[in-house]
Formats: structure tokens, sequence, C-alpha cells
């Protein structure tokens, strides 16, 4: 899986099919609204950066568009379909993966096997496919087997595949929950502060590895506090504040919107 030359992502939205679309959504909690009326398109090849000060509502977006909440009001739809009744499971089979801010790799168990508990759609899994079709199983076990070391050495983890989860820093471990999702194959990932609490090596890895996901075509969705990182590898940005859309562009002109300076800093700009 070669990187891509370039540091930067630089793919037009324009004449791109919708990968992922909210839209109108609302979110409603005991009567505290956490995301009201928010729109977003995700399109085909597209890098988004989702920005907004603490509370703004991401997360809760991120939830609602992988299925962890069902919405208020309002749709998602996964590459056409209306997907705003389905588990996170039928969403993941319809394209979409997520990680999270704190990543939750199982951690007793090896490195490998975290990733191959991803894998989908697995025979093995049914009871009467091991009496009637082994040899079958046991083919489709060993391509799955083959294709998580492959996301190990691309997330750069292969020689610590036999080791447990627990052993591995919070940047690895951020690394090891996007090669387990890379093994559903998802056409849209959504990434949630990869850069949160990861040294500045592995930060870049991260970066590499997101920008060559998105040179073979991986639409990305970003949530991200570090805007240079935002900056360097999205060339659209959406700013949320009080679960409402504030602001859209380019990240320059994001940056400089008064209405995000406020959102962020409260007018002490």
């Amino acid at each position: 899986m070669p990187l891509p030359k370039t540091d930067t992502a630089e793919n037009p939205a324009s004449a791109r099919t919708a990968v992922v679309e909210a839209r109108n959504l609302v979110k409603r909690f005991q009567g505290m609204t956490a995301v009201s009326d928010m729109s977003l398109t995700l399109s085909a090849g597209e890098m988004v950066g989702l920005i907004g000060p603490n509370g703004a509502g991401k997360t809760t977006l991120f939830n609602l568009i992988a299925g962890s909440l069902k919405p208020t009001s309002g749709e998602i739809w996964i590459g056409g379909r209306d997907v705003s009744q389905d588990s996170p499971e039928k969403r993941i089979t319809r394209g979409v993966g997520r990680t999270f801010q704190i990543p939750r790799p199982f951690l007793d168990m090896s490195v490998l096997d975290n990733v191959l508990a991803g894998a989908q759609a697995q025979d093995g899994e049914k009871l009467f496919a091991n009496f009637l079709r082994p040899g079958h199983v046991r083919r489709q076990e060993q391509a799955a087997r083959e294709k998580a070391r492959a996301l190990l050495d691309f997330v750069t983890l292969s020689g610590l595949e036999s080791q447990p989860a627990k052993v591995l820093s919070g940047g690895q471990r951020k690394l090891l929950e996007l090669a387990r999702i890379l093994m559903a194959d998802p056409q849209a990932i959504l990434l949630d502060e990869p850069a949160a609490g990861v040294n500045p090596a592995l930060l870049e890895t991260i970066m590499k590895r997101v920008i060559a996901l998105n040179a073979q075509g991986k639409s990305i969705l970003l949530i991200e506090h570090n805007m240079d990182m935002v900056s360097r590898l999205c060339s659209r940005v959406v700013a949320m504040a009080q679960g409402k859309p504030l602001a859209e562009g380019t990240p320059a002109d994001v940056a400089a919107d008064p209405a995000v300076i406020e959102a962020y800093l409260g007018g002490a700009a």
C-alpha cells in the first residue's frame, strides 16, 4: 500500500457522488438539544474537517451518522439510502466506519486478533458452515488473516501482531483501531480526534496513513482541534457551535471567520 508523494489532500468536491449525507438532523436529550438542524455532505473521495469548541455537538453528530444514536428528527443517508434507523453494524456493511477519540481495543487479545475482530460476514461464525463447508471456512479465515497482516503492516504495527493490545501506546491504539475498521473496507471513515494525546512522531504516521487512504478513494470526515492537521489534510472545513452549523469553506476562510473566532474565544480575539 504505497503512500502518495504529496503531503496534502486537494480533492475538488465538485461533480462527486455523496457518500454520506446528514439532512436537517436534530438530537435532543431530555429537553437539551445537542444537535439542531445540522446538515452535512461528504462526497466520494473527499476529506472534510469538522471543527468547533468543546460541547459543539461534533461527537453527537458522529454518533448519529455511525448509528450509535438515533436522531430525534432528520435523516442520515449512506450511498443514496436512508439509514436513519439502521444499527451501527448495518451502517458498517453500507460502507461507513468510525474511530473513537479514546480507542477501544480488546486489551487482552493480540494485536492481530483485534484487527481480525473487524472482519465482516465470516461464515465461520455460523454453526452449520463449519460442518458443511469446512474447507471454505478455512480459506475465508486464511484470507482474513492475510488481510489483517497487510493492514497491520500499513499502520506500522506488524512487528507487534502477537502482543496483547494493552502494551500499545495511545497513538498505536489509534492506528490499531484504524486497521480494525479497514477490515470492513468502508468507503467513508469517520475519525474522531486522531491527534488527541498522540506524540508528534506517531501523529505524522497517522496523517500519512490518512492521506494514503484518501488517495485510494476513501472519503474521510475528521473531527479535530489540531488546526495545523486540519489545514494539511482537508480541502473543506465545517464549523459547529451549540449543535448548529456555523461556517463552511476552506480551512483558512473558516479559521478567519468572525463567528468561528467568537465561538472559540468568546470575543477575546
